[in-house]
């Protein structure tokens, strides 16, 4: 049930994903949120900038961020487009009780998992999601629901950390073997499929470095575009 009261179309994929890998996530970022911002700075830096390099709008959108945590890229997104309506989850509360403190009382935070959003269909213009699909179990279910919440030709960006690259691959299988919260990192060529059985179209997916050793990628797509 969704916050009228009304069913929402599900996506037909797991919502629920690994119990143990979520009360990982749930976990680890419980005991991270007080210090999440400043322990990971340069990377939040990064990344945020290079989605928003990425996120062509007019500026007075709905949008919804798929795992803000403590809210700074809504914060970001606040200040440069004050004209947004904009919207967040995560699955974390502690997390999300920072973004509170950060952000102004009209942008809208819920307690959810990206791959069961509370929201009616079709109730964004743009969807972004930064850090958080390497932490996704079931990620074509969360691509069908930013698809079902998305109206038709709305914009989808998403960052995350591309398998393409060594070091990337390198930590992906550590910490796939010794941090239950992460799950896995994907190849350029996996995301563009994933997104495409969605039904999102016009993908484009630009891979880059952030640093002399960690790569990332983001993908601009659109509901229904061909």
């Amino acid at each position: 049930m969704n916050k009228t009261g009304k069913k929402s179309k599900k996506s037909g994929g797991k919502s629920g994903g690994h119990p143990k890998g979520r009360d990982s996530i749930l976990t680890e970022y419980r005991d991270l949120s007080n210090e999440y911002d400043r322990k990971w700075s340069f990377y939040i830096e990064a990344t945020h900038g290079a989605t928003l390099a990425r996120l062509h709008i007019t500026g007075d959108e709905r949008l919804l961020d798929v795992g803000c945590g403590t809210g700074k890229l809504l914060k970001r997104l606040s200040e440069k487009y004050p004209a947004l309506r904009l919207a967040g989850i995560d699955p974390t509360p502690e997390m999300l009780s920072v973004a509170r403190q950060r952000l102004a009382p009209h942008i809208q935070l819920e307690e959810a998992w990206a791959e069961n959003l509370p929201f009616q269909d079709e109730t964004f213009d743009v969807l972004v999601s930064c850090n958080v699909f390497h932490y996704i179990t079931d990620p074509l279910a969360a691509l069908n629901e930013a698809a079902r919440v998305l109206k038709e030709g709305g914009l989808f960006v998403l960052t995350d950390w591309c398998h393409d690259f060594l070091t990337c691959r390198v930590c992906g299988l550590y910490l796939r073997c010794f941090n239950r919260a992460h799950f896995k990192t994907y190849r350029l060529k996996e995301c563009r499929e994933m997104l495409a059985r969605a039904g999102f179209g016009r993908i484009g997916i630009e891979r880059y470095k952030v640093s002399m050793l960690w790569g990332l990628m983001t993908a601009v797509s659109y509901k229904g575009a061909r």
